[in-house]
């Protein structure tokens, strides 16, 4: 019963308000007649970037809890 209420609730809490307050169309809404702008979205410049980066923290992570031997 503790891990439903410690680790499963907050979990299916956390799903259903993201689900519930998530923009179902970005940017401006498109209206008949009219052209639709894409959304600019800057982190799709950086996803490389940040793939490389999330890759480098756990390999320096990984290897200083390995040196800990925690």
């Amino acid at each position: 019963m503790k891990f439903l209420v410690k680790k499963i609730l907050p979990l299916l809490f956390l799903v259903v308000y993201g689900l519930g307050s998530a923009q179902n169309t970005p940017g401006t809404p498109c209206f008949p007649g009219e052209p639709c702008e894409r959304p600019a979205s800057p982190i799709d410049m950086y996803v490389y970037v940040l793939v490389i980066a999330a890759i480098l923290m756990i390999a320096y992570f990984a290897k200083k809890y390995k040196a800990q031997k925690i």
